[in-house]
């Protein structure tokens, strides 16, 4: 069984380092200090979720990066609801910038359509606008 993506709009950040921010807060953290993002609906494909696939986040209208996704827990919100915390890596991984629609919730994201990492030698470069980066993607310069 193959590894399997999620991709999900993070509502609210303006940049990486905002969504960065973000997580650093105890508010985005799970019981060990691990970043989470809690959301409605359990995936069903959990078990290719957990081999090794990542969350894609969609900032300002393109993917940006991805963190890995390291386990699912359930949480009990105060309305007695059954949610799932995705608990990841604190790592924002960058990817090349690329274009995505709204959308709402989180999708299934094959491999073979998830974005590239940036190569680790460009991982430090200060952050291109993402219209420019996905243009550059788009004509194979990045």
């Amino acid at each position: 069984m193959a590894s399997l993506h999620l991709i999900k709009l993070s509502v609210g950040s303006e940049s990486v380092e905002s969504l960065a921010a973000w997580q650093a807060t105890r508010r985005a953290q799970a019981e060990d200090g691990l970043p989470r993002h809690v959301t409605r609906m359990w995936p069903r494909r959990e078990a290719e979720l957990l081999k090794g696939g990542s969350i894609y986040w969609v900032i300002q209208g393109f993917v940006q990066c991805r963190q890995r996704l390291l386990r699912l827990d359930e949480v009990i919100g105060e309305d007695g609801i059954r949610r799932c915390a995705f608990v990841l890596d604190p790592e924002l991984v960058r990817t090349t910038s690329a274009r995505k629609r709204p959308f709402q919730g989180w999708r299934y994201l094959a491999p073979g359509d998830a974005p590239p990492d940036l190569p680790e030698m460009r991982g430090n470069d200060d952050a291109l606008p993402p219209e420019l980066s996905a243009a550059l993607a788009d004509i194979g310069v990045l």
